[in-house]
């Protein structure tokens, strides 16, 4: 939750005064969701618990013909410290996000060998297909109109992403060579 915390703070921040609305369109804008795991049936919710802490406050509450009320936020002093607090953390310490694969690596003896290295191969080619629909992106004119900074977040998640698909590949041939899984086997 603090990632999503500090996105909404961080964007409220930037927008004030903003609808829950815009919030939620701008982090999906960003493809947050995929990124730092902020869902977007949680943006709500994070507003409405970051008013009642007094991170947020609710400016004003419109309804317009049959829609549902917009509620109009703006940060607080308490909001800023916490929105810095959570951005230097971020920044300044390193922290892994937990990924339900390593979990899962965790009992490779459980599968048969051939179906593990399938496996990696099939999570390599997902990755290999995420770094093209990103350098498409990253070549379109939608991207021109964002900050370089997002190109350059971009351009990280695809080291990552080269990165874990070069391991994929290299332990799916380890397994397929018979490689022990244990010490002394």
């Amino acid at each position: 939750m603090s990632a999503t915390r500090m996105m909404i703070l961080g964007v409220v921040q930037w927008m004030q005064p903003v609808h829950g609305y815009d919030v939620r369109r701008e982090l999906l804008s960003w493809s947050a969701d995929k990124w730092a795991n902020v869902q977007p049936g949680s943006i709500y919710h994070g507003l409405r618990k970051l008013s009642e802490e007094g991170l947020l406050r609710e400016v004003a509450t419109e309804q317009v013909g049959a829609r549902p009320a917009r509620t109009t936020y703006e940060i607080t002093e308490k909001g800023v410290a916490e929105f810095e607090s959570l951005l230097r953390g971020n920044w300044w310490n390193l922290s892994g996000s937990p990924d339900p694969f390593m979990a899962a690596f965790s009992f490779l003896p459980a599968l048969p060998r051939e179906e593990a290295a399938a496996a990696l191969r099939n999570r390599a080619a997902q990755l290999e297909a995420g770094n093209k629909q990103l350098a498409a992106a990253l070549g379109a004119d939608w991207a021109a109109k964002k900050p370089v900074y997002v190109s350059w977040m971009w351009e990280l998640a695809m080291e990552r992403a080269e990165a874990e698909i070069r391991w994929c590949e290299r332990v799916a041939r380890l397994i397929e060579a018979g490689t022990a899984y244990f010490p002394g086997q």
